[in-house]
């Protein structure tokens, strides 16, 4: 399987990019959250990728970003929702921003992506809701904790056990102006045994 390519980026028209290797050029489709980042044409790209063979045809997709590669793994499973759909919520929305909607279950939102319906949104927010702690901040390409406080305490009281509803609405109560995660977590906590 080809997990990631660097080389020279020969031509961008999205969906499509080429990419040359060593004399070799793969073309690759790709979200637009990719294609707003490329560099000029002739200059060097490293990309993720995700190589997908189907009775006739095999396809190779590219992202700058390892959560966006991820994501569009996590789409793949949901029942109904194939490359053609992923690429259009990678290309809607961020990554940070499709776990945000998936955890506060905002179906209106999702169905405002291209392609995406009623029944699919409600389909995967019944589907990612498990696992959206592995699609919001912890998946961008920095792999670190997120710095924002509210981020940080959604993350540890989903890690926690806690719903990601309850735990909007428990971040949502206990944060204050200038309180550290730590802050949030302890008053959310408190709230959460009352």
């Amino acid at each position: 399987m080809i997990g990631r390519l660097r080389g020279t980026l020969l031509a961008k028209q999205p969906p499509a990019l080429v990419v040359d290797v060593n004399g070799v050029g793969y073309e690759l489709e790709a979200p637009m959250s990719t294609f707003f980042d490329l560099p000029e044409t002739g200059r060097e790209v490293a990309l993720f990728t995700h190589y997908a063979v189907k009775e006739d045809t095999a396809v190779l997709y590219g992202f700058l970003r390892e959560g966006e590669r991820t994501l569009f793994r996590a789409l793949q499973k949901v029942s109904g929702i194939g490359a053609k759909i992923s690429l259009a919520v990678l290309s809607g929305v961020s990554t940070d921003e499709f776990a945000r909607l998936i955890q506060q279950g905002d179906v209106a939102a999702l169905t405002r992506i291209p392609g995406i319906g009623k029944k699919t949104a409600e389909r995967m927010l019944v589907e990612l809701r498990d696992r959206v702690n592995d699609l919001g901040p912890a998946a961008t390409a920095s792999g670190g904790v997120p710095k924002d406080p509210v981020a940080e305490a959604t993350v540890a009281l989903q890690a926690l056990g806690y719903k990601p509803a309850e735990v909007s609405r428990l971040v949502r109560d206990a944060a204050a102006s200038g309180d550290r995660a730590e802050d949030i977590i302890r008053k959310a906590l408190k709230a959460a045994l009352r």
